[in-house]
């Protein structure tokens, strides 16, 4: 039985272009940085868990929130084969509980703070916005895109960032843990505007400031699926 399962939706996801070396000291063992077209990727992205459960049981309570997390992209050689994966800085969410389940089980880097989101529909364009609070100051990112999804062009950009399957966090200094996350290719929207007031460093500290003077290189927004986070093993 996966150890979770849910519904993903509705990714807005902001990609930077960050020197590798700003995120070797977050590179678990065993990994290393997954390039695309010589460019070494961050990403900002917002979305919805939407019908959680844990171990196939729901939870009273959380079974609906945001999440805002900022990560990079990481593979590893399994045999004969690289599987690509996923390497979290910081996943914020609005329960407290669930920061302690993912912190504990995972060994991941989740943190609670006041959350909330917009999802707006008009004629011929939708309005996606994911709003928290850090500091008593209020972050958002909003997208504005196209009504209609279209399917995720192969080899390209956004195929790259959304399709890894494997998420790896340190154990320690010799060992990482390893899990997969399942989902169909999703769909995505084509991106007309965007607005990000995030200020990087007080939500993900001091290594992330230059973000705030920096434009993404692309923004995405992805319509997600149903998804399962399997059990961990250490690698």
């Amino acid at each position: 039985m996966s150890f979770l399962s849910a519904e993903w939706r509705k990714l807005a996801i902001a990609n930077y272009e960050v020197d590798p070396v700003i995120l070797k000291p977050y590179l678990p063992p065993k990994t290393e940085p997954d390039i695309w077209q010589d460019t070494c990727y961050i990403s900002l992205v917002g979305f919805m868990f939407l019908n959680t459960k844990l171990l196939g049981l729901p939870i009273p309570f959380h079974r609906n929130f945001e999440e805002v997390n900022l990560r990079f992209y990481v593979k590893h050689l399994d045999g004969q084969s690289w599987k690509r994966g996923v390497v979290f800085i910081k996943e914020i969410v609005p329960k407290p509980a669930l920061t302690f389940v993912a912190n504990i089980i995972y060994k991941e880097h989740y943190h609670t703070m006041k959350m909330d989101h917009s999802w707006s529909e008009h004629q011929n364009k939708r309005t996606v916005k994911y709003f928290w609070a850090s500091h008593r100051t209020i972050n958002s990112f909003e997208v504005i895109a196209e009504l209609d999804s279209v399917e995720i062009a192969p080899d390209s950009e956004t195929e790259f960032i959304t399709e890894h399957y494997w998420g790896y966090t340190k154990a320690n200094e010799r060992e990482s843990f390893e899990y997969e996350v399942t989902h169909p290719k999703w769909r995505a929207y084509n991106v007309l505007k965007h607005d990000i007031q995030v200020d990087f460093a007080s939500v993900y500290g001091k290594s992330f400031d230059f973000l705030n003077n920096l434009e993404p290189k692309s923004v995405m927004l992805a319509e997600g699926s149903e998804i399962t986070v399997e059990n961990k093993r250490k690698i």
